[in-house]
């Protein structure tokens, strides 16, 4: 049973874009995301109109038509001068930091002018205020976090079949929740032995018809779903839209490539590495810190304006074509190939006798 809420009515899904259809803000979010970038390294954003900024602001969990919301939105941005000012004693100008709307910020830091260097940086730090916001008011709640992924869960079921409805070419759709014995299992035969540095607790699997699908599906969902602000750094693992020669083949896309963003654009953040998988294994991986409302769970509740009215919750997406998922089950690559190689690890290091070496794995 969903429970009732209210819920950001996030725009239409339309049908997958074509290549022909990318807009330069689509090819910023999937570079980030392929690559595990971060938001805080860019320069500057590229919305072209206030309706984009409104479609970004929805998959954030922000109503523009709302007020209340609009309000919390402009006390972010008051709580942003004021660190920046306070921190870095710098001078933000009064047309950024109180002359136009909060909501005004994406236009500015997305155009050339004298104040783009000073609206992104205090949308910047806007990001990081309304994350940290987020998380204190999920710790906050008193609600389990079966209930939370069970939210997450209908919210992602919610739009993927929308997706579909439009024409996504969507051929497998499905969601798990990691087994408390696997979670055990990692957790021994990792380095790092928190919980809170797994990822993979929630984890959702797309698989596209073809490789050729590949590329629309994950654009729509950055879309429709995943705000790309909200994607983990370092955490995305790409092994099959090789984007650099899409934007070389393609004459319109490589001229919109000249404005990515440039600082970053030739430099790569390391990939994490899965030492269980095998070298043949391929596929589209990353983590999203996905926004949900609070009203989903309590319907009806009362959030003081200078509250998050959202909470953010680790969600792992896999995406990949049935070709390569085929090959990914065959001998090394195969999962119980990869559990294998898993347990025989936990068991080595929880059988070590005092005399054996201890690795540097």
């Amino acid at each position: 049973m969903i429970v009732s809420g209210r819920d950001t009515v996030l725009p239409r899904v339309g049908r997958p874009p074509s290549l022909a259809e990318l807009e330069l803000q689509d090819l910023e979010n999937l570079r980030l995301l392929l690559r595990g970038d971060s938001v805080v390294d860019w320069h500057r954003l590229a919305f072209s109109d206030h309706a984009a900024v409104d479609r970004f602001l929805r998959l954030n969990e922000f109503d523009p038509e709302s007020d209340e919301e609009m309000e919390r939105l402009e006390i972010m941005r008051a709580d942003s001068v004021e660190y920046l000012q306070r921190v870095y004693q710098v001078a933000i100008p009064d047309a950024v930091a109180e002359d136009v709307a909060a909501r005004d910020l994406f236009l500015i830091a997305s155009r050339d002018g004298d104040h783009q260097k000073w609206a992104c940086v205090v949308l910047k730090a806007m990001h990081i205020i309304h994350h940290v916001a987020g998380r204190h008011a999920m710790m906050a709640l008193s609600i389990s976090d079966d209930e939370i992924n069970r939210q997450i869960e209908l919210k992602v079921m919610k739009v993927v079949e929308e997706m579909r409805a439009g024409g996504a070419p969507i051929a497998e759709f499905e969601w798990s929740r990691k087994p408390h014995d696997s979670l055990i299992t990692k957790l021994l035969a990792k380095r790092s032995t928190l919980a809170a540095n797994i990822y993979d607790k929630l984890r959702f699997r797309l698989i596209v018809p073809t490789y050729d699908d590949l590329l629309p599906v994950v654009t729509l969902l950055t879309r429709q779903l995943i705000p790309f602000n909200y994607v983990v750094p370092g955490e995305s693992v790409n092994h099959l839209i090789d984007l650099g020669r899409i934007l070389d083949d393609d004459p319109r896309l490589h001229d919109l490539s000249d404005h990515l963003q440039r600082d970053t654009r030739g430099q790569r953040r390391p990939a994490p590495v899965n030492e269980f998988s095998a070298p043949e294994y391929r596929i589209i991986n990353f983590v999203a810190d996905l926004p949900l409302r609070i009203q989903r769970m309590i319907p009806g509740a009362e959030i003081p304006i200078d509250r998050s009215h959202v909470i953010f919750v680790l969600t792992e997406f896999q995406i990949a074509d049935k070709g390569t998922v085929q090959l990914n089950e065959i001998g090394q690559s195969s999962h119980e190939a990869y559990k294998a190689r898993q347990h025989e690890k936990v068991k080595v290091r929880l059988l070590r006798s005092e005399d054996d070496p201890v690795s540097d794995d």
